[in-house]
């Protein structure tokens, strides 16, 4: 066990300070657990700093609107979830907000984003480290057309397969969360009808490249399908298939 960090002044240990992962990811917390940026360990100080990273990268990129859209990342127990209603470019250190997988919140004061439920429900049914939730525009225009994005490049591949689309529910509540799990089925990224993506992977990069790889397919797939008299050609199911095992061994080797 770590020791306590000792009090600058005193010498004695710094209880307040005590709020960081103990062995297998949980979470210890001592008497100042509200104050969210003071003493979390570093490993959470750290992901949190990537959630944000990446929160606002989905600004940057068009893949969100001011405070829509949200970001999480798992450690052990503890989930790391950007806040409900702030800006992203708002967010400091001492705005870490953290719940346990039963949505107790355990580290932080603001309140988590309503979408709690939709990331909660992958945690707890899949390996993912790492959830994005977009309005991506032209995903979000694919989710009103179609049940699934049809297959107009092999990229699908890298989400399982095709991408499904999600019947729509109202946000932050636990239909939507039971939609978006059946549509992920042996996938790792989805459409939410009428409202926008969700990918999940085992990194925060990895769930964000998913996100801005099923964008862009449905960009692809609106823009071939708006040429008056013509339709795109499409791949079969096998040859994504044939994708999906030839991209396991794409990439450097380390």
């Amino acid at each position: 066990m770590a020791e306590p960090r000792r009090n600058a002044h005193d010498g004695r240990p710094d209880e307040r300070r005590d709020v960081r992962p103990a062995p297998g990811g949980s979470v210890r917390r001592g008497a100042g657990e509200g104050d969210a940026g003071a003493g979390v360990g570093e490993d959470v100080a750290r992901l949190w700093a990537e959630v944000v990273a990446t929160a606002r990268r989905t600004v940057a990129d068009g893949l969100v609107v001011g405070t829509s859209g949200n970001v999480s990342a798992r450690l052990g127990d503890l989930v790391l979830v950007t806040p409900s209603g702030v800006p992203y470019d708002r967010l400091t250190p001492a705005d870490l907000t953290g719940v346990d997988l039963t949505g107790r919140q355990v580290l932080g004061t603001l309140v988590p984003t309503s979408e709690l439920p939709m990331h909660l429900a992958v945690y707890r049914t899949t390996d993912a480290r790492a959830v994005v939730h977009t309005h991506a525009v032209h995903a979000t225009a694919v989710s009103t057309l179609v049940p699934e994005l049809p297959l107009v490049h092999y990229m699908a591949a890298a989400l399982g397969g095709p991408v499904r689309v999600a019947p729509y529910a109202p946000y932050g509540t636990d239909e939507l969360a039971g939609n978006m799990l059946r549509a992920l089925a042996g996938r790792s990224g989805c459409l939410l009808r009428n409202h926008g993506t969700v990918t999940y992977g085992a990194t925060l990069d990895q769930a964000y490249d998913r996100t801005a790889q099923l964008e862009w397919m449905c960009r692809l797939w609106l823009t071939a399908s708006s040429v008056p008299g013509l339709a795109p050609t499409l791949l079969t199911e096998a040859q994504v298939a044939e994708v999906g095992e030839r991209l396991k061994g794409y990439g450097q080797r380390r």
